[in-house]
């Protein structure tokens, strides 16, 4: 499979500042960059950053990202499921997970987590692709919003809904831990009816249920 990365760059207003959201970046550029001191969700910034450097390098790891000069103030990740989760199960060179998104405190309420979004799909370049994500409630920033959990997964939907990711059922048992969580999916236009059949396979372990 081709792992288009068709590099775009838009603009963003926020406080009078123009903020840059730009992508796939390539890591040489990332390496130049400084990671928010406030994108600690995952793990500490030097280390997330060290991170982002290293799916950028991936043939199928692309980071979109939010930057304000030098610093990078929010990003989006994709890149293949981790070998030990079902998803890589199937070795699907087509299946690819928006593993993470995320943005500094300080630089939200201004779009940026749509626009990291928007600016990922530009072009059909994962029109080829299965696109998913896990969405977990202890993963969430609800302590900062002051957002329910169900308020929260709402939010999450309607962001993954701007580029046509839908709710998708599954059998997985740290999916189904509890009901806030859920898979959400899209389904590229040139992605062929074999994939999308093995990953309906992928979905549930329980033949039964689709």
């Amino acid at each position: 499979m081709e792992h288009l990365k068709l590099f775009h760059e838009e603009t963003v207003v926020k406080n009078g500042k123009n903020l840059i959201v730009q992508g796939p970046v390539p890591p040489e550029t990332l390496k130049n960059m400084t990671l928010h001191d406030q994108l600690d969700a995952f793990r500490r910034p030097k280390e997330q950053h060290e991170a982002l450097v290293e799916i950028a390098e991936l043939p199928e790891g692309r980071i979109i990202a939010a930057t304000d000069g030098d610093t990078v103030v929010g990003y989006v990740t994709f890149h293949y499921a981790d070998e030990y989760e079902r998803w890589s199960e199937g070795k699907m060179d087509d299946l690819v997970e928006l593993g993470a998104i995320e943005v500094a405190n300080d630089y939200r309420g201004a779009g940026l987590s749509k626009k990291l979004l928007d600016v990922a799909f530009l072009g059909g370049q994962l029109d080829n692709a299965i696109v998913f994500t896990t969405e977990y409630y202890w993963h969430w920033d609800l302590e900062s919003t002051g957002l329910s959990v169900w308020d929260y997964r709402k939010m999450m939907e309607d962001l993954m809904k701007n580029v046509d990711m839908v709710w998708f059922a599954t059998d997985d048992p740290e999916i189904c831990s509890h009901p806030a969580n859920c898979l959400m999916v899209r389904v590229g236009k040139k992605v062929p009816q074999e994939s999308v059949e093995a990953f309906d396979r992928l979905r549930f372990r329980q033949r039964f249920m689709y």
